[in-house]
């Protein structure tokens, strides 16, 4: 069955410390702002591992299982360095084909089969809910690192750990996030995430890749307000962040369609000069040309510092279900 629980209530002196031991790591539903805080903590300490003495063996005898359905280089070498950091070791299944394993091994035999070698799997999956399906089977934690145009918990959680390191906290910031905002899986999870925190939102993108009605309903549940646009010209002057996603052109079925929208954005230095000096521009990564080169330079591009973050993140994630953090 799967492990995963919602954390409720929040922090105080006499609550005890969020416990993620065993538990799969599937939606950022599982969090609020007491287990962020403690995710963040732990992700800071293991900054600071990394910084002064390069790895440890806080993981060491423990075997991670990396499932990768579709093509991945930041999340999966991410998880792959976050492991061994901490003195783990990895089983590596990269770019599998969706009915190749094993000649059409189910799932869950797949995931059955791979717990046997290991102490904690993760898995990319195009269809939505397959990470909950391979937790149900499996004993050992799960976690998500992508499950289609669903969610991608543990990119969300970076986002975050990004912002607070960035700019000190969350709380009172305009959060603006531009382009796909359809099929981006990340958009999704981060905007959920950020509902605990009292923040704008600016949806910026074209009519046919506006934010789903679902999300745009648990803003509203959440007594949030929200603006969409297509004009980015209309936010970039007020936002503390500027969340840039690509056009997926994997999403599409009409090509057409994709060829239509795939450069609706681009940020660059003319339109950079209208920011503000104290804001960051972040992107999960890879770029397809909706941020120019010639912003890599500034110091409020944070792309890839999140990128680094989030072997910070992941590494306590890690340290998290298996009883060490």
């Amino acid at each position: 069955m799967a492990k995963s629980t919602k954390s409720k209530g929040r922090r105080s002196a006499a609550q005890p410390t969020p416990n993620f031991h065993g538990h799969d790591i599937l939606s950022v539903d599982q969090f609020n702002r007491e287990s962020l805080d403690y995710i963040f903590e732990v992700a800071h300490e293991m900054r600071v591992l990394v910084e002064r003495f390069g790895s440890a063996d806080l993981l060491q005898g423990k075997i991670l299982a990396n499932l990768f359905y579709e093509p991945s280089t930041r999340t999966s070498s991410s998880f792959m360095a976050a492991m061994l950091r901490l003195g783990g070791q990895v089983i590596p299944i990269n770019n599998v084909q969706y009915s190749s394993v094993s000649k059409g091994e189910s799932l869950p035999d797949t995931i059955r089969t791979l717990e046997s070698y290991s102490d904690v799997i993760v898995i990319r999956h195009p269809e939505v809910g397959s990470a909950t399906t391979a937790a149900y089977y499996a004993e050992k934690p799960v976690i998500n690192a992508g499950d289609g145009v669903g969610e991608h918990p543990t990119q969300a959680l970076l986002d975050m750990f990004t912002i607070v390191e960035e700019l000190g906290g969350v709380d009172g910031l305009k959060i603006a996030m531009v382009g796909d905002l359809k099929y981006g899986r990340t958009v999704h999870s981060l905007t959920k995430l950020l509902l605990d925190y009292k923040v704008e939102f600016t949806f910026v993108s074209p009519e046919n890749l506006r934010m789903p009605n679902e999300i745009l309903d648990a803003v509203k549940r959440r007594d949030h307000t929200y603006v969409e646009t297509e004009a980015i010209q209309d936010v970039i002057a007020n936002a503390d962040v500027l969340y840039v996603t690509r056009v997926q052109k994997e999403r599409f079925t009409d090509l057409a369609e994709y060829d239509r929208v795939k450069d609706f954005y681009v940020v660059d230095e003319e339109l950079m000069q209208q920011a503000k000096e104290e804001m960051i521009i972040m992107h999960p990564l890879p770029r397809v040309g909706e941020i120019s080169y010639a912003i890599d330079d500034d110091p409020r591009a944070a792309y890839f510092r999140q990128m680094r973050n989030g072997m910070y993140i992941r590494m306590a994630l890690l340290a998290a279900v298996l009883g060490k953090a």
